[in-house]
C-alpha cells in the first residue's frame, strides 16, 4: 500500500521495497485460536475423536492440516479428498472466533508504527508472505486494524501453495500483473519469525528481517544467519535503516 506524494523524512524518493509480512508471531499473535481452528477442521472432515498435536511454527495451513490428517492414519489420497473440507471449516471457525482473538491475542511490538511508516514512504508497497490461507491472514490482520495497511491482493499465501519456499516468486508476480510495478527479487524483504521465513526469502532470492516475537525466541535464530536479526520491531527508524537502506 503506498500513499502518493508522501516520503519518510530523510529518504530517498527512489526508493524501491517489496516488504513481505508473516502473520503469527511476527505482526500478530492470535492466541490459542488460530491452532484451534485447524484442529477443529480435521476433526471435522475427518470424523477424529482426538487430533494430533503437530508443531505449526513456520508452516503454511494446508501443510499443518495434512500432517494433522496423515499422523491420525489417513492415506494420501483421503488427505488430499478431504483437506478442501477441512480447511473450510477452519475458515468459517476463525471467522466466528474473532472476538476470542480479539480478548486473547495482541499486535507485536512495534508494528503498527512500522506499518504505517511503510505505507507513507513512496516506492513501498506492502503485502503479507505468510503460510495461512488467505481468508485466515485477512481475518487475523483486520481484527487489530492493520488491514488498512496492506495490499492483499499482491500476497502469497498458503492457498497458493502448501510449500512456502514457493511464494516469494507469487508475489513478484502479482505485484507486477495487478499493480504494474516491477520488484527484483533482491528488492524484496521478508519479515518474520521462523527459520521458515528464512528459507523461502533464499530460496526466492529475497532479504530477510527476522524478529524474535514468535515462539523460536532470539537464541533459536541467532544461528541462522538472516540479512538481520531484532529482538522486535519497537525501534520504528532501526526498522526503516534495515527495510530502505
Amino acid at each position: 500500500m503506498m500513499v502518493p506524494g508522501r516520503t519518510t523524512p530523510g529518504r530517498d524518493r527512489l526508493t524501491h521495497r517489496l516488504v513481505l509480512w508473516d502473520v503469527d508471531g511476527t505482526l500478530v499473535s492470535t492466541g490459542p485460536v488460530g491452532r484451534q481452528a485447524l484442529e477443529t477442521g480435521a476433526a471435522e472432515a475427518a470424523g477424529l475423536f482426538e487430533v494430533p498435536h503437530v508443531s505449526m511454527s513456520g508452516k503454511t495451513d494446508p501443510q499443518i492440516v495434512s500432517e494433522i490428517l496423515a499422523i491420525a492414519g489417513a492415506s494420501p489420497e483421503e488427505t488430499a479428498r478431504l483437506l478442501p473440507a477441512a480447511l473450510g471449516v477452519a475458515e468459517r471457525r476463525l471467522a466466528e472466533w474473532r472476538p476470542r482473538i480479539e480478548a486473547e491475542g495482541f499486535v507485536q511490538p512495534g508494528v503498527a508504527d512500522v506499518l504505517e511508516a511503510l505505507a507513507g514512504t513512496d516506492g513501498v508497497r506492502q503485502t503479507l508472505l505468510t503460510g495461512n490461507v488467505e481468508p485466515n491472514a485477512f481475518v487475523k490482520v483486520d481484527v487489530f486494524g492493520l488491514a488498512r495497511f496492506v495490499d492483499f491482493a499482491i500476497g502469497a499465501y498458503g492457498s497458493d501453495n502448501p510449500n512456502r519456499d514457493c511464494l516469494v516468486p507469487v508475489a513478484l508476480e502479482r505485484v507486477a500483473r495487478l499493480r504494474s510495478d516491477h520488484f527484483r527479487a533482491d528488492e524484496a524483504w521478508v519479515i518474520g519469525d521462523t527459520v521458515n521465513d528464512l528459507r523461502c526469502a533464499r530460496a526466492g532470492g529475497a532479504h530477510c528481517l527476522l524478529v524474535a516475537t514468535g515462539r523460536e525466541g532470539i537464541g533459536n535464530l541467532g544461528g541462522l544467519e538472516p540479512d538481520h536479526l531484532l529482538d522486535d520491531l519497537s525501534d520504528t527508524p532501526a526498522v526503516l535503516d534495515i527495510l530502505l537502506g
